[in-house]
């Protein structure tokens, strides 16, 4: 299909552009920018007057409950939601049931979601056996299935003996670990950040040291093995110190932080409200300055939605026995400009964040991007519009957010995956 893009803002993370162009789409890929190519005769043309144009949002985290959990959310209801967020990549962490420890389960949702012909999803594989810390996978047959790289979720591994020889196995095949940073003891049990506000509401506390300590040691063990390691939703201000650090000595990591974390702090969680129960916990105000600053400096390098469909009977009950999680993706673009707006960072810089940015840490150099000869994965959003957030105005199964009720800037008009309009605003 030939698609033209007409009278849109075009903007373009990767170089900081921003500016009023026409695109043209032919056999998935962009065709020519601003001006038509030689008898260019377009199938459908979108009126993108008084829009922006950007590329398809790349998130880093996002669970679509399948295989095991369909009961919280199916492949076909999060993939729409993804398409209605804007995103058109997007990982999915191992944590399933059965765990995403073998080709043949890696090959099933690669597959499931092929069919589909929606967003791009590249699974994690499982660094180790059912997630135990004990055995590691055979990390060369899962990439070979599809894996683009491997996590332990949010379960550590206890074993640092197991950790070092899985940063061994995947140096030597040029893979990169996934790995969140949290101490397997420190963290135990923990529901809330420590804190004033833990101690007042007598909940279990998770304390800072619980993710630097691991980030000391997963930074050793990088110097020990030049593994590459991608940190996972660190959370706190002297996390973020660390990594600033290890950037600035060469090492080679990366991390994110969720989008809930650039907003929230455990204040918000107020009376108990179980909206707020999240994984990692909020943290104290300074901890959230501190994100946001890392994220104008290129300390983190990418946000996630850390999507995670929760059912309704899971968040209601007690703060300390709900589920942590929160539907994400349609909240994903909303919120990133919604930051912009707040922090006054250049649109075009905080979409870095959630497109080129993403991508890099992927290694996907056609994702994140809008060049000629690319492929034709792109958003085509309203900057101006806004839209309360409502279990009715979500496509995910999942209808559990601390956002609801908010107003959110930004709306998504319309989604292209590989060439083809897979979303468009009714």
């Amino acid at each position: 299909m030939k698609i033209h893009i007409q009278g849109g803002t075009l903007i373009d993370p990767a170089a900081g552009t921003e500016q009023q162009q026409d695109i043209f789409i032919a056999a998935g890929k962009i065709a020519a920018i601003g001006n038509a190519p030689a008898d260019f005769n377009a199938d459908k043309t979108i009126d993108a007057q008084g829009l922006h144009v950007m590329p398809g949002l790349v998130d880093l985290s996002a669970r679509l409950r399948e295989p095991g959990y369909e009961h919280k959310a199916t492949l076909e209801s999060e993939m729409t939601a993804a398409l209605a967020g804007g995103v058109t990549s997007l990982v999915c962490p191992p944590d399933t049931d059965p765990t995403l420890d073998e080709p043949g389960l890696v090959e099933m949702l690669k597959f499931r979601a092929r069919n589909l012909n929606q967003a791009h999803v590249y699974p994690l594989g499982a660094l180790t056996v059912g997630l135990k810390g004990q055995v590691i996978t055979e990390m060369v047959e899962l990439t070979e299935a599809g894996c683009i790289g491997f996590s332990q979720a949010d379960v550590p591994v206890v074993d640092t003996q197991v950790l070092l020889r899985a940063l061994q196995y995947a140096k030597t095949y040029g893979y990169t670990v996934w790995l969140r940073p949290v101490d397997a003891y420190l963290g135990k049990g923990g529901v809330a950040a420590s804190g004033a506000l833990a101690s007042r509401l007598g909940l279990s506390g998770v304390p800072v040291s619980a993710e630097t300590i691991a980030l000391h040691t997963i930074f050793e063990l990088v110097r020990v093995t030049g593994a590459r390691v991608h940190l996972s939703h660190v959370s706190s201000a002297a996390g973020i110190a660390l990594m600033r650090a290890a950037k600035a000595e060469g090492l080679p990591v990366s991390c994110d932080v969720t989008v809930n974390h650039v907003h929230l702090i455990d204040l918000d969680i107020g009376y108990f409200d179980a909206q707020f129960r999240l994984d990692p916990p909020l943290r104290q105000q300074r901890d959230r300055e501190a994100i946001r600053a890392g994220l104008v400096d290129g300390t983190i390098d990418a946000i996630c939605s850390d999507h995670t469909p929760v059912d309704d009977d899971e968040k209601l009950l007690p703060f300390a026995e709900a589920t942590p999680g929160a539907t994400g993706l349609e909240l994903f673009l909303s919120l990133t400009v919604k930051w912009a707006d707040e922090a006054r960072v250049p649109l075009a810089k905080a979409l870095n964040r959630i497109t080129a940015a993403p991508a890099k840490v992927l290694e996907l150099d056609a994702a994140g991007r809008i060049a000629v000869g690319g492929v034709a994965d792109l958003c085509v959003f309203d900057r101006n519009a806004h839209w309360r957030v409502e279990p009715r105005a979500l496509k995910s199964q999942g209808h559990n957010t601390p956002f609801l009720g908010y107003e959110l800037p930004a709306r998504v008009h319309a989604t292209i995956v590989s060439g083809h309009v897979a979303f468009e605003q009714r």
